[in-house]
């Protein structure tokens, strides 16, 4: 309008008064339109260790290892199945494009395990014997039977199946349920002391092209941890020799990282990370059982040979 003297574009407001200026930013300050901090940024929250969750998801495995164990027998025995049937479906589904026969994998476990709780080695063998003809019989009414699926289930009869069977003939014998918690001891000690080491101090690799994590270093304090955890075991079970502890945990040592490895052979050839996720992040039954698998069969011989 005429004579009105002219004024910068928003420099009135609604009563003709000037607005009030914006107090100026904080030092470091925020621009106009972002919003004020609420308060303190709070601190992440730090993940637990795998040292931490290892053992909480260890507590519950042990403690129905402990009752399979003190029960014995048919308890015992049917334990071992669930486990053995869970690392087999493991197994197979590891290698499933080659068609594994899983049925005679079951039949065959179920038998090896009975004849062992109800027979004795020769029985043992028998079932072993019978599991070829077996399996034959039910490859071929598969859709698509191959040698290679026949190979990988005579792979888990053999390897499962027969170290859970001589699991059950060791706590049929004397002092046989004291002899598998020692045998136990060992290989979760062994175990967990060269995870521990491997972390720690592990500098040379062991078998790069098998398993990159493990270490030298790892596997000499895993070996050393798991004669000392049997031989203390045996400090307990005055029935026990100090020179038989230490025998026994001499092949624990041995046996049970070699299953460790043999294990890890098995899924690098697989192209897969973990065997199963019956442990979450911890991977499957094989996972956790590999030493076992091993160490039960030359623990039964060595405890067979002195009593």
């Amino acid at each position: 309008m005429a004579g009105r003297p002219h004024t910068p574009s928003g420099a009135r407001s609604a009563g003709g008064s000037r607005p009030p200026a914006r107090p100026p930013s904080r030092a470091g300050g925020r621009g106009p339109g972002r919003p004020p901090r609420t308060g303190a940024r709070r601190p992440r929250r730090r993940p637990p260790s795998e040292l931490r969750s290892r053992v909480l998801a260890a507590i519950p495995a042990l403690a129905v290892a402990l009752f399979l164990v003190i029960e014995g027998g048919l308890v015992f025995t049917l334990g071992l199945f669930v486990l053995g049937a869970v690392c087999m479906h493991e197994l197979y589904g590891m290698y499933d494009r080659v068609h594994p026969v899983r049925l005679a994998g079951f039949i065959a476990l179920a038998g090896l395990l009975l004849a062992a709780l109800y027979g004795n080695q020769f029985q043992v063998l028998l079932v072993a014997v019978a599991a070829l003809p077996v399996l034959f019989g039910l490859a071929i009414v598969q859709r698509q039977p191959s040698v290679m699926g026949m190979g990988v289930t005579l792979l888990g009869i053999y390897w499962i199946g027969f170290a859970l069977a001589h699991a059950v003939l060791l706590r049929g014998l004397p002092h046989g349920s004291a002899i598998v918690l020692d045998v136990l001891v060992g290989v979760f000690l062994g175990d967990t002391a060269a995870y521990l080491a491997g972390r720690m101090f592990g500098r040379r690799p062991l078998a790069p092209h098998i398993s990159p994590n493990k270490t030298v270093e790892g596997l000499v304090a895993g070996m050393v941890f798991a004669l000392f955890g049997v031989w203390i075991a045996g400090r307990y079970e005055d029935w026990l020799p100090g020179t038989h502890a230490l025998v026994l945990g001499l092949g624990v040592a041995l046996l049970a990282p070699l299953g460790d490895l043999f294990e890890s052979f098995i899924k690098r050839q697989a192209a897969t990370k973990d065997s199963g996720g019956l442990f979450g992040p911890h991977g499957g039954a094989l996972d956790r059982l590999d030493g076992v698998l091993f160490a039960a069969v030359v623990g039964y011989y060595i405890w067979a040979a002195y009593v």
